[in-house]
């Protein structure tokens, strides 16, 4: 009877609006899909329309204040803002970690880096026993591609590159994407400056090697797979370099009828920082450190706004979930004059687990899913995102038989869950902390004693109340002590 085979979104239309005849139909179905010996359970590419696709942009080394919407005195941020308008803000989002290779960890993984030896920007990889969100979604039948930065190991063992690549004493932390679950790379090991990425800026740009000289290579490639290295479209703006690799890919998708996950984690604004002229036009009134600042942020906007364009162009804006957040807060050293980002009051920054440090921009959006317009007031965190993503897609993370330090915030989102009902931990170099909904705990002796602050009437944590509650502090450190065995466990490798 039937000639074509019908999809099963196609079918759930019909039977919606249709309900005299839902019955019928879906005996119908069930007798021309099944034949004898056949599974009834339909194939990935059956089933694979109704999937969203997910992607996740990053930026590294934005401050929660670095955004137009939420208060920035000149920042012009209009995409971001239209994403932020037509999804969720978040208003206490949280990197995992204080530097950005931890934080890009959690992202991956979902379990805090600690547990598998990523303790700061440059130490450790990702453990082949860990499960990826690409090789978790390749199992569903998604394509993947990862964009921009890596920072999770190293990309070569034959060419000495970056900060780690291709030395003898670093073989061991070997660990590309395209052997953790990514189908398609265009990405780096670690920083490249913002403009000209492949190129050395002047040393007054911030954090350039002084071994590098002005105007010769950079010596960080973008890699492509094993062995290869990009050669072409290479100039510029750094952020647009790597949309260009991200939009085909997801063309590509499209066409070919896949669901996709695209992880794209731009440099910007991270040291180097050098924005180019037409970028740094809005700013002319301005210092020339915060011109480059505000235009490499400005540049990067631009490029989430080419996306949701591209998204729609394609169709698929509907069926796409998009994370935008920071790796941690703005740089905290001063180079040369060229440090710039707001923490909007918060104390700390880039390497502190006080909220200037760790908060930072977060937005969600998937349109006929999340309200435009809805604000999230509950913390949440970078590890979030795995089981979020799992969830949606029905992944059963119990399976694994490891411990996840995130939650799916989905619910969250969506208002049904009014407290969050585990909380944030964090640790990271010799600094201890853990969030639970409007209270904070803060170390910086490793845990051995804790300052206990109510984050929302006093985000710049001046007011210890640890002696006003010490039940409420104990309760919390205990609950910290709890997770800390709990990595540690998980660091001496018994959760594989």
């Amino acid at each position: 009877m039937f000639k074509k085979k019908i999809r099963i979104h196609q079918w759930y239309r019909i039977i919606r609006d249709n309900s005299c005849l839902s019955t019928f139909i879906i005996l119908l179905v069930l007798l021309s899909s099944c034949k004898e010996g056949e599974k009834t359970k339909p194939d990935i590419n059956e089933i694979s329309e109704i999937r969203p696709n997910i992607i996740l942009l990053m930026a590294d080394d934005q401050g929660w204040g670095d955004m137009a919407y939420n208060g920035h005195p000149h920042l012009k941020t209009p995409n971001l803002d239209s994403m932020a308008a037509n999804g969720a803000v978040f208003e206490r989002f949280y990197a995992a970690s204080a530097v950005c290779s931890p934080t890009r960890g959690s992202v991956m993984t979902g379990r805090h880096p600690l547990r598998y030896g990523i303790c700061h920007a440059n130490c450790g990889h990702v453990k082949p026993e860990e499960i990826t969100l690409g090789e978790m979604v390749k199992d569903l039948g998604y394509t993947t591609g990862h964009f921009g930065k890596w920072h999770l190991g190293t990309l070569t063992r034959d060419i000495v590159e970056a900060n780690r690549g291709g030395r003898e004493k670093f073989d061991g932390d070997y660990a590309p994407p395209w052997d953790h679950g990514f189908d398609v790379s265009f990405v780096t090991e670690s920083k490249v400056p913002t403009w000209d990425p492949m190129i050395t800026p002047p040393q007054s740009s911030g954090d350039v090697n002084g071994n590098l000289k002005e105007g010769e290579p950079f010596n960080t490639s973008y890699w492509t797979g094993p062995g290869e290295i990009a050669k072409e479209n290479l100039e510029g703006d750094d952020s647009r370099v790597i949309m260009d690799r991200a939009i085909p890919f997801i063309e590509d998708a499209v066409k070919n009828d896949k669901p996709f996950l695209s992880i794209i984690w731009f440099h910007t604004p991270h040291l180097p920082v050098l924005a180019g002229d037409d970028d740094r036009k809005p700013y002319t009134d301005l210092s020339e450190d915060q011109q480059h600042y505000y235009g490499v942020i400005s540049a990067l906007d631009k490029q989430v706004g080419r996306l949701r364009d591209k998204l729609r162009e394609l169709g698929v804006a509907e069926n796409t979930v998009l994370f935008y957040t920071s790796d941690n807060g703005p740089e905290g050293k001063s180079v040369k004059g060229r440090t710039q980002g707001l923490t909007n009051g918060l104390t700390g920054r880039k390497r502190s687990l006080h909220e200037g440090g760790i908060r930072v921009p977060g937005i969600m959006e998937w349109e006929g899913k999340i309200g435009p317009g809805t604000k999230v007031d509950i913390p949440c965190f970078t590890s979030d995102y795995f089981p979020t993503i799992a969830n949606i897609l029905g992944v059963d993370l119990a399976k694994n038989k490891r411990p996840y330090d995130g939650v799916d915030i989905l619910p969250i989102v969506k208002g049904e869950v009014k407290r969050r009902t585990e909380p944030l931990a964090f640790d990271f170099q010799d600094q201890a902390a853990l969030i639970d909904n409007e209270y904070k705990i803060y170390s910086d002796d490793s845990g051995q004693h804790f300052a206990l602050y109510n984050i929302r009437t006093d985000m710049g944590e001046n007011n210890n109340l640890a002696n006003e509650q010490p039940q409420k502090l104990n309760e919390m450190v205990a609950y910290w002590n709890q997770w800390k065995d709990s990595q540690e466990t998980s660091a001496l490798g018994k959760d594989y």
